[in-house]
């Protein structure tokens, strides 16, 4: 997903992306310790995107306080 997908995301589109992000690393890290993670760079790879949500979510929370001054 490109960034700019992501930043025509609902707030709670987004939330929602967060939360099934989180959950599809929870599921990398333990089929990593069961020995059964056939693609290693998924880990980095839904790491980074779950930071992109986070950057862009922080934005918005950073625009909306600077908009209420």
């Amino acid at each position: 997903m490109k960034l700019s997908e992501i930043q025509a995301l609902t707030d709670q589109d987004l939330n929602t992306k967060i939360d099934e992000a989180r959950k599809e690393l929870m599921n990398f890290r333990f089929q990593m310790a069961m020995g059964n993670l056939p693609d290693y760079t998924r880990l980095k790879q839904t790491r980074r995107f779950i930071a992109r949500l986070l950057t862009v979510q922080r934005e918005r929370q950073l625009a909306m306080k600077e908009g209420a001054k």
